[in-house]
């Protein structure tokens, strides 16, 4: 496995008025959000970071999450950031950059997202004071040998990166994880590979700094064929669900039922759930039954407001505590991401008990 021995650091002369910009890709679930968050754990609180996400679909889950640490992020939703919110990522990029004055930004794409046209677009704006600094790619150990091979853009975030990072290897075997890093190198054998480490992370030592030589804009026009503007509308099946809280308890959604919908959805065709959840008990990640924990009063009328985010058959639940009164009549605002989908849109629906109208579905093809 290949790893990093010296520590590359850039050679563009940057002033105290430049930006570093470092890009996180990486394919649906594979963990980008929880790498990044650990990363920042590790950064000197004194170094002030900004991350800009894009979220595939409505539901902001992971700007929630984010948040939930007190981290400083902006949005953007409903589409694909490489492609129709390209426009946008300049004009989100400049205020940043004027309201927080960020050492550096932190970009985390969808999980559909072909890297080039944002690295196209930061280069442009070098002379407004952005430098790309970094692109790096999130690999998912326990599924990359699946989507692998039915997603075209997990291949490209694989081959066109400085540094990829090898997450849930934890939960492989040995044997699995060199199954894996044959499968990367097929891609891309000359790119470093680095283990992230559950719960710690890698060392922002290891991949601020590296002064990227990917997507020149001078070869932007022969490159630019690889892109496919229709890439994720071709290769994702998409169902959301919106539905309003009118305030009767009568409404929250069966915990039970609802954890057992995410229980039960295949990894091979299911590949995220995530969004806001409003459920009638409290539950804990991956039990088998409802938390036990008692509920009072106000709160068994209420129900329990939970950011959910399912990940190839793993789960986690975390209260929504941050900027809550944002979301009072959120009853439930879900996006589910997949293959295949419409044989378990019945399900969905039924553990949801959401009607016809609460529900949009946008299908691969």
């Amino acid at each position: 496995m290949a790893v990093i021995a010296n520590q590359h650091r850039s050679h563009t002369v940057i002033d105290d008025s430049t930006t570093p910009v470092t890009v996180f890709t990486g394919f649906l679930g594979a963990g980008k959000t929880t790498a990044i968050l650990n990363i920042l754990k590790r950064v000197n609180p004194e170094y002030n970071i900004v991350l800009l996400k894009n979220e595939f679909g409505d539901a902001e889950t992971d700007s929630a999450l984010v948040r939930e640490s007190h981290v400083q992020v902006t949005e953007m939703t409903n589409g694909c950031l490489c492609c129709v919110l390209v426009g946008q990522m300049k004009r989100a990029l400049e205020e940043m950059k004027e309201k927080f004055h960020p050492d550096r930004i932190i970009i985390e794409t969808s999980g559909s997202a072909f890297p080039a046209p944002i690295a196209w677009q930061i280069r442009e704006m070098e002379s407004s004071g952005f430098h790309l600094d970094a692109i790096l790619t999130v690999i998912d150990c326990v599924n990359f040998c699946g989507y692998e091979d039915t997603s075209y853009t997990a291949r490209l975030q694989a081959q066109y990166t400085d540094l990829i990072l090898l997450n849930k290897w934890e939960n492989i075997s040995e044997r699995q994880l060199d199954l894996v890093v044959d499968h990367v190198n097929d891609l891309n054998t000359d790119t470093p590979k680095v283990k992230i480490n559950a719960g710690t992370g890698v060392d922002p030592e290891v991949i601020f700094g590296l002064d990227t030589s990917l997507f020149s804009l001078a070869e932007r026009e022969s490159a630019a064929s690889e892109v496919s503007h229709g890439h994720h509308s071709q290769e994702i099946d998409l169902i959301e669900v919106v539905r309003k809280w009118t305030g009767d308890s009568a409404q929250l959604i069966s915990s039970a039922d609802f954890v057992d919908l995410l229980k039960h959805l295949p990894s091979e065709d299911v590949y995220r759930v995530k969004g806001l959840v409003r459920l009638s008990d409290a539950v804990a990640d991956e039990a088998d039954t409802p938390a036990a924990t008692p509920l009072a009063a106000d709160v068994s009328v209420s129900g329990l407001l939970y950011i959910v985010n399912h990940a190839f058959g793993r789960y986690t639940f975390t209260p929504l505590t941050v900027n809550a009164h944002q979301h009072e009549s959120v009853l439930a605002r879900l996006t589910v991401m997949g293959n295949g989908l419409r044989m378990y849109l019945p399900q969905v629906q039924k553990a949801i008990d959401a009607s016809d109208d609460e529900i949009s579905c946008h299908w691969a093809h």
